[in-house]
């Protein structure tokens, strides 16, 4: 990466339902840093971080040579001493009634009282997103539900946030935490080291429930993903086996009329709603296997 001093162009394509496999891509290789954001309507949103050495005719060199043509997109050009933490790593600590999620930036933080996740975002994790609040939400509450929980599943991991906080509410558990990610594992892995639960949290490849190691570990007393509307039905058969009887899912990214659509196609396979979380347009689910 180069240097992060000084001033940055951004480029923003538009937003759409998938970004194509081509597009991330060429994202990974031009951009010094790229971002994935979520929309309300649930769209994907890509943009890119240029440092003040390159331009927005570099830019359309790169795609011309790269054989790839781009989506639309919007460039605006930002003037800070350092741009990447400023805009991509900085972020507001996000809170919920137990815990709280913080940057690596943070010199002092108050947890007042409530359990303390520390994370690098960078390229891999939209920390203030609704779904990872409402998640957050969720593990409070199963942890009233089950009494002793040692088996969980963190499926599309991103930065580790939820494997974290699940790793330092339930001191017992192992888990494992899975991305299709490269980046996402290498920040997974250095914010569990980050956070002390390295012991616990074993992060690793894989798409969906596929991997060896998600496999040899089933059943789950707990698994989390949180993905989007049709890549959690896609994997919901896969969820239903990999959980055990009377243990409890949660899912997250889709929004409100996406809902019955999602929970429905979980409950074919025996995975009952008990709750709806909502915040903004987003929606997470708990579920229980029966």
């Amino acid at each position: 990466m180069s240097n992060n001093s000084g001033s940055c162009l951004t480029v923003q394509f538009a937003p759409s339902e998938n970004i194509s496999e081509d597009l991330e891509n060429f994202a990974e290789d031009f951009f010094d840093v790229y971002t994935i954001d979520y929309q309300d309507d649930g769209k994907l949103c890509l943009v890119g971080y240029l440092p003040k050495n390159r331009t927005e005719k570099d830019l359309s060199a790169a795609a011309k040579k790269s054989n790839i043509t781009l989506p639309s997109y919007k460039t605006e050009f930002l003037q800070s001493d350092d741009w990447l933490t400023e805009n991509v790593i900085k972020f507001a600590p996000v809170e919920t009634k137990d815990f709280i999620v913080y940057g690596v930036h943070e010199n002092k933080i108050d947890t007042k009282g409530k359990i303390g996740v520390k994370v690098y975002a960078a390229t891999a994790f939209g920390s203030e997103h609704q779904t990872t609040k409402s998640c957050l939400e969720a593990i409070a509450d199963i942890d009233d539900l089950l009494p002793d929980i040692k088996n969980v599943l963190d499926v599309g991991t991103g930065s580790g946030v939820l494997a974290i906080a699940a790793a330092k509410l339930w001191k017992k558990a192992k888990i494992v935490a899975v991305d299709i990610d490269d980046e996402s594992i290498i920040v997974a892995k250095q914010n569990a080291v980050d956070n002390k639960v390295e012991k616990q949290i074993t992060v690793a490849y894989s798409d969906g429930y596929s991997s060896e190691i998600v496999k040899k570990n089933a059943p789950y007393d707990v698994i989390f993903a949180n993905i989007l509307a049709r890549p959690l039905i896609a994997m919901a058969p896969d969820m239903a086996k990999s959980l055990k009887s009377g243990g409890y899912a949660v899912i997250s990214g889709f929004i409100d009329n996406q809902v019955e659509w999602v929970t429905g196609e979980h409950e074919k396979y025996g995975l009952k709603l008990r709750k709806i979380y909502e915040l903004d347009n987003w929606r997470a689910a708990l579920l229980e296997k029966i």
